[in-house]
């Protein structure tokens, strides 16, 4: 069993970065491949970026690709998502998850662990 906790949400400009926060508590991170999504209101659960814990390989969606940078923290056991250049349709809630299978996942239904969620909200 894993704890997912999101920080580092809030209201900022159009232009500005971002860094969210993901702290995991419980079985030790390094089992896990880690992922983030938003989901907008509306619409469906949107892949952004995933890491493998063990190996710190990433992969990072098209459609947020030179804008998010996926990162851990060992010593903290903290995955982060920076996204630079926030644009108002980037407005979200962000999730962490975490997947069993070590290896990058992309799916929604291939992560075990969900944390609540932390809202961005972008303004023009």
């Amino acid at each position: 069993q894993v704890q997912l906790v999101e920080s580092g949400g809030g209201l900022v400009k159009a232009g500005d970065s971002l860094t969210l926060s993901c702290a995991a508590n419980g079985r030790t991170s390094s089992e896990f491949a880690m992922g983030w999504f938003r989901q907008a209101p509306g619409k469906e659960r949107e892949f952004l970026a995933a890491l493998s814990w063990s190996d710190g390989l990433t992969y990072v969606a098209d459609s947020v690709k030179g804008r998010c940078t996926i990162s851990k923290d060992d010593a903290k056991n903290k995955l982060y998502l920076q996204m630079d250049t926030l644009k108002p349709n980037d407005t979200a809630a962000y999730y962490c998850a975490a997947s069993i299978s070590r290896y990058l996942m992309t799916r929604r239904d291939q992560f075990n662990y969900w944390g609540q969620g932390t809202q961005v909200i972008v303004s023009t």
